[in-house]
């Protein structure tokens, strides 16, 4: 799969949350809560909540909000427990989906997820299904300037620890293994590159890719009606473009 295919489709993803930035405060705390649940409320210790921070400032979600989600995940605040699943399917012509939910009700989510998939010609899979079609990468995007220099970018990320590093008229594509992503992320803002997404996330190994207009479009309304569901926090699949 090219880089900028990938990037077409972390760009549609983007686009679609953007649509829906209603829901994004939600989507946001619920990742907070989770990250302070599985790693306790010290950024510097736990790299999920300085991610989760860093979003919920990109989106000016208040600090109060902020805190008040934390407070509830370290039990100092009555509030309502999520968990975390992981719902694994089919879409359209056998396109591989994997859904991430925080839920304070799994059974709801469990239906609805399933109904959703239903609607739209998919199918809810087992655990383990499609998973092994996905790696996780830590994602860094670019968007290219007429000032930019792609050798000297090149360069430095690979200096800075990019695995992969792939380019196009509208982007420079960085990908990084999980465990470096951060690191690099620092060291390339340190030499003043700033990203249009920074994240880690699902990426498929293999793509399908659909021929069928009415199939793909089929697909492509599955994807924004999962992402519009309150408990889904990432939807990844493995169409191609």
């Amino acid at each position: 799969m090219a880089g900028h295919s990938k990037w077409h489709n972390i760009k549609r993803r983007k686009e679609s949350q953007d649509k829906k930035r209603a829901k994004i405060f939600t989507k946001i705390s619920k990742e907070i809560y989770a990250a302070v649940r599985e790693a306790g409320p010290d950024p510097d210790t736990n790299m999920r909540l300085r991610m989760a921070l860093t979003k919920a400032r990109a989106e000016n979600i208040p600090n109060d909000n902020i805190e008040r989600t934390m407070k509830k995940a370290t039990g100092n605040a009555e509030g309502v427990s999520y968990e975390e699943m992981t719902y694994e399917g089919y879409g359209p012509g056998g396109v591989a989906v994997m859904i991430e939910v925080l839920t304070d009700n799994k059974n709801r989510s469990a239906a609805d997820i399933r109904h959703i998939l239903s609607k739209h010609g998919g199918n809810l899979g087992e655990n383990g299904c499609v998973s092994f079609l996905f790696e996780r990468k830590g994602v860094l995007v670019i968007e290219r300037t007429p000032d930019m220099d792609e050798e000297s970018l090149m360069l430095e990320a690979i200096e800075a620890g990019v695995a992969d590093f792939e380019s196009s008229k509208e982007i420079f594509h960085m990908e990084t293994d999980p465990d470096q992503f951060e690191t690099v992320k620092e060291k390339l803002e340190e030499a003043n590159y700033a990203f249009s997404t920074a994240e880690i996330m699902k990426l498929p190994t293999t793509t399908v890719r659909l021929d069928d207009e009415e199939k793909k479009q089929e697909m492509l309304a599955l994807i924004d009606d999962l992402e519009d569901h309150d408990d889904v926090q990432n939807v990844y699949h493995n169409l191609e473009g």
